[in-house]
């Protein structure tokens, strides 16, 4: 999936789908499908400074407000 800023409403698809796939037994693929929603940049720069950059990129977390907020190409430098 693209990572981009969401709606709101293309947010609460994305978690009502989820919680669908949660219902289902599907825990895997509704965490997947989570990381579709950008993360708040304030959560990217905390878990960039604990557990690395490469965690956030291998993992495919949506990075977009936090690119807007600490400016295009934050992950790969040392202080957002």
């Amino acid at each position: 999936m693209e990572h981009r800023l969401l709606t709101i409403e293309e947010e609460l698809d994305i978690f009502h789908r989820a919680a669908e796939l949660d219902k289902a037994g599907l825990g895997e693929e509704a965490r997947e499908l989570r990381k579709a929603i950008p993360l708040p940049p304030y959560m990217a720069k905390v878990i960039k400074e604990k557990v690395g950059a490469d965690f956030l990129l291998q993992r495919g977390y949506n990075l977009a407000a936090a690119e807007i907020e600490y400016g295009s190409g934050w992950i790969n430098r040392q202080n957002p």
